[in-house]
């Protein structure tokens, strides 16, 4: 439905609404639709596009509600409606993507009105909601609707073998994905297998009653802000590149502009990162609790059966409320909480729960 658009001469939508259940491959093709909106023109496209990839390209926007269920007026008011009106840093376009659109307030949508409604030629956005019915009406009807359907897991994993997954392993991240392909290309990579195995430590060190001995949040959160790091390192080689292009009169501005866009990537870097990390240890449980079924099937870690039946034990009835206080502890973190504390907590909470009584 895009591609035609993308293609040289096409008539590209100002704004899009993907819409489709939870693990369609929205974000996915979200962040491709962008690189390819942001390496039009570029003097050295396949470095635009990943840029986008990894978050770090200057005229690419991407909101996440820091509400527990809304999308606040500060998430959309100076990321997008003020820079909106600015023209790009470095490529032809400008390209806003919002999430969980369907939890835009009314004040926060009436910001945006003006500019869905009248946006500057170089300006695109693009609205990913699995809830099209809660989509205020002044929303959808000023995008192009675009429905996603959930990719099958035979489909990923053949993806991520032809990439150079090991077949095993391919299966188990497309599982472990829940049908978004980016997200398995990610859990397949050398940082993914780190990830999964500090959420598998996590999970497994309260079943074994040692969460005080082990502190297993910490190594999961070492490898979150390594990757936050990474990213502000990354960003700010390129600032310091870029401020060396303008006057010495505007550098503070810019420098400011850059110092306020590194703090945001750092930060959507390592909230993903430990959000699929908790998300990975919630699915941990929920495997055994399908092993307690004899649902074998059912089981995403399908490359870690051995470790999954050393810990089963637990009534499902259990297990299924250890992944309630894992995704409780998702929802807190859009509150703004100590991870760590919060992290802390989470595992004496599932050892208190799981561990077996002395």
């Amino acid at each position: 439905m895009i591609g035609p658009a993308l293609a040289p001469g096409g008539a590209v939508s100002h704004a899009y609404l993907f819409h489709g259940p939870g693990g369609a491959g929205k974000r996915e093709v979200a962040r491709a639709v962008a690189a390819e909106l942001l390496a039009a023109g570029s003097p050295r496209p396949d470095d635009a596009r990943a840029r986008v990839r990894s978050g770090a390209h200057p005229d690419l926007t991407w909101v996440t509600p820091s509400g527990a269920h809304e999308l606040l007026v500060g998430d959309i008011e100076e990321p997008v409606v003020a820079a909106a009106s600015k023209t790009p840093f470095e490529a032809q376009r400008r390209v806003f993507v919002i999430e969980r659109v369907d939890e835009l307030g009314d004040e926060a949508a009436n910001r945006m009105l003006k500019t869905l409604e009248e946006p500057a030629a170089f300006v695109h956005l693009i609205l990913l909601t699995d809830r099209l019915v809660e989509v205020l009406p002044t929303i959808s009807s000023r995008c192009q609707l675009v429905r996603f359907e959930a990719p099958s897991v035979e489909d990923v994993a053949a993806a991520l073998a032809a990439a150079g997954a090991a077949a095993d392993t391919a299966l188990a991240c497309a599982k472990l994905s829940l049908g978004d392909g980016q997200r398995a290309m990610e859990l397949a990579t050398e940082e993914g297998r780190a990830l999964r195995a500090g959420a598998e430590d996590f999970a497994r060190a309260a079943v074994a009653g040692r969460a005080a001995e082990l502190k297993p949040w910490a190594g999961m959160l070492a490898g979150v802000r390594a990757r936050g790091e990474r990213t502000r390192v990354e960003l700010e080689a390129r600032a310091v590149a870029e401020l060396e292009l303008y006057p010495r009169k505007e550098r503070k501005r810019i420098e400011t502009e850059w110092s306020e866009r590194i703090r945001r990537a750092r930060r959507r870097v390592e909230t993903a990162a430990l959000d699929l990390g908790l998300q990975l240890v919630s699915l941990w449980y929920a495997d055994l609790a399908a092993l307690a079924w004899n649902a074998e099937d059912l089981v995403r870690h399908s490359d870690r059966l051995q470790p999954l039946r050393e810990d089963a034990g637990a009534e499902p009835h259990v297990l299924t409320r250890a992944v309630e206080l894992v995704e409780d502890t998702r929802v807190r973190f859009q509150l703004n909480v100590s991870e760590e504390l919060a992290c802390e907590a989470l595992a004496y909470r599932l050892e208190r729960l799981l561990a077996p009584s002395p």
